[in-house]
């Protein structure tokens, strides 16, 4: 994760997620095989750059599976190619 300096040159944490929202990337899901090799080739088809990045525990709404398979789970991401 970045840090970036606040108000009052105090600093704080940037997520990964929004480093990658600011480079124009857009988080689609959260998802494991074999859709995610699906998907990834379809985003790919319609033209999009296709970025997978490890889960992000704390931004997902239900982990117990994302905890216990950590390594199976990848979230993708996508952003216009230019």
């Amino acid at each position: 994760m970045g840090e970036g300096r606040g108000e009052g040159d105090k600093v704080h944490k940037v997520s990964r997620e929004q480093e990658l929202n600011k480079e124009g990337w857009e988080k689609r899901f959260t998802i494991d095989e074999p859709r995610l090799s699906e998907m990834v080739e379809q985003y790919k088809e319609l033209g999009f750059e296709v970025l997978l990045e490890p889960v992000d525990t704390s931004s997902e709404e239900c982990t117990t599976c994302i905890t216990v398979f950590h390594d199976r789970y990848k979230t993708i991401y996508t952003r216009s190619r230019n």
